[in-house]
């Protein structure tokens, strides 16, 4: 029997090799024609990563190894930036294991292909089309041109907030009385938790023993805030040096109707909570507003509470399911079906109401395909909150308002909860888990989609409206 000839060194080198060469040609694939299709692979297998890393037993304080639906959770709620915890942040998980968390909340926050296309530029010196395809797949913007310039804002902007809240907040976590680097650790986790809008604490108690100190408040609060207007909005912010005549109208819409939310949510929570004994009526009236203004920023993504959110009034409850359904900016670190979608329906409802036939705002027609697109969002977003609703109202015991107010917090990735999450079997945990990576991909991977793909028709039927209304 002839033997079989043994492999040269060539040929062991070249193996490993091929399987490289294979696998960058199936993301060149995959990025050229479907950029949405590679976020759902490459954010699902940071997801699992995370996942197993979590779960192993140095990542808790005890030193067991955590259940494989508990880590699995708590990876989809960092990554995702959404802050539902079905264990404590402060206590179940040793140093190791929140160190992971900053670290999934950080890349969850910038973008997993943002974070691709940085690696790229990187080592590469510079970004072919495939590399900007990632990146405007990643980051949600309009056009190829803008990709090189939105990136170094993401990575500037990112790094000097961040810089800047830790070295707010620091200083005053020292003179509460914290060690050194206890604080310095609490600054930098809080930063970049507020930032990314993730609602994650290192605190047990988490904000309620700074209800009052503005010193910590204010900063969290401008994080927050500043995350959820999106990098393009920023991006145009920096460039036009605050003067709005150079803004373009995703940033005005997106700043407008992000303050009129953050007008209304604060008087309406005010109006609903002013009397409640179980919340702020004991309270002073600059409290009160503090008080008010704080949950309007956090209702919209940030998901830090300086009140248990099971004490509110019901009606404070479903105001809040409102503006958690509603989210932040495009593009941001926020959730929810985003300002710009709102806007461009309220618009078309003007315009219909007025008799007009194109939609407008500040001088510029709204095209038709984006209308299109904001209603699909909307109805993807509601289909999504009423198939989890159901799925756990059928998987647990529970009333409808808790369980409806934990699924929009977890699709909008938000973080607010009644304290439903830790009480869920795991059936529910898989659920919300699932919920939360759908929120976070699902509703802009179709808008980019739809917004993508345009097909001519080479004839037209003929036009009968139906009844409508």
């Amino acid at each position: 029997m002839a033997s079989q000839p043994q492999p040269t060194l060539q040929t062991r080198q070249r193996r490993p090799l091929g399987f490289i060469v294979a696998g960058r040609d199936f993301i060149d694939a995959v990025a050229s024609s479907s950029p949405a299709r590679l976020a759902l692979i490459v954010f699902s297998l940071v997801i699992l990563v995370f996942t197993a890393l979590l779960a192993l037993p140095i990542a808790s304080s005890s030193g067991e190894a955590t259940a494989l639906h508990d880590a699995l959770f708590t990876a989809v709620s960092a990554v995702c930036v959404t802050g539902l915890t079905v264990v404590s942040t402060a206590t179940y998980w040793s140093g190791f294991g929140q160190v992971l968390i900053l670290i999934a909340i950080q890349v969850g926050g910038l973008g997993i292909l943002t974070m691709a296309s940085l690696l790229a530029l990187a080592v590469n010196r510079r970004l072919g089309v495939r590399g900007k395809l990632i990146a405007q797949e990643g980051m949600n913007t309009g056009r190829l041109g803008e990709v090189g310039n939105l990136l170094r804002i993401v990575v500037s902007t990112t790094v000097l907030i961040e810089l800047a809240l830790a070295a707010v907040l620091a200083p005053r976590f020292m003179i509460l009385g914290e060690s050194p680097g206890q604080a310095i650790w609490h600054a930098v986790f809080y930063s970049i938790s507020s930032f990314n809008n993730a609602g994650f604490t290192p605190h047990s108690d988490g904000l309620v023993p700074y209800e009052n100190d503005l010193w910590v408040l204010i900063p969290i609060m401008a994080g927050v805030f500043t995350g959820s207007l999106g990098f393009p909005v920023i991006m145009v912010l920096l460039q036009s040096r605050l003067r709005t005549r150079r803004w373009n109208l995703h940033t005005k819409l997106t700043v407008l109707v992000s303050l009129i939310l953050l007008a209304a949510g604060s008087v309406l929570w005010a109006l609903f909570e002013w009397f409640n004994e179980r919340t702020i009526a004991g309270m002073g009236v600059g409290e009160k507003i503090l008080h008010a203004v704080f949950a309007s920023v956090m209702m919209r993504s940030g998901g830090f509470n300086l009140v248990d959110m099971a004490d509110q009034d019901a009606s404070t409850l479903l105001i809040t399911d409102m503006l958690m359904f509603a989210g932040g900016g495009s593009a941001s670190t926020a959730g929810g079906i985003k300002v710009t979608t709102i806007a461009v329906i309220f618009l078309a409802i003007i315009a219909e109401a007025r008799g007009d036939t194109d939609v407008r705002a500040f001088g510029r027609n709204i095209p038709a395909g984006a209308l299109r697109v904001a209603i699909s969002v909307v109805i993807l977003g509601a289909t999504m909150v009423a198939v989890a609703t159901i799925g756990l109202l059928v998987v647990t015991e529970e009333t409808l308002q808790p369980v409806l107010f934990e699924v929009i917090s977890a699709f909008a990735t938000v973080g607010l909860s009644i304290g439903l999450s830790p009480e869920l079997p795991p059936s529910g945990k898989y659920i919300l888990a699932g919920l939360m990576f759908a929120g976070r991909v699902g509703t802009i991977t179709l808008a980019a989609a739809l917004a993508l793909r345009q097909r001519k028709p080479l004839y037209h039927y003929p036009e009968e409206r139906p009844i409508i209304g």
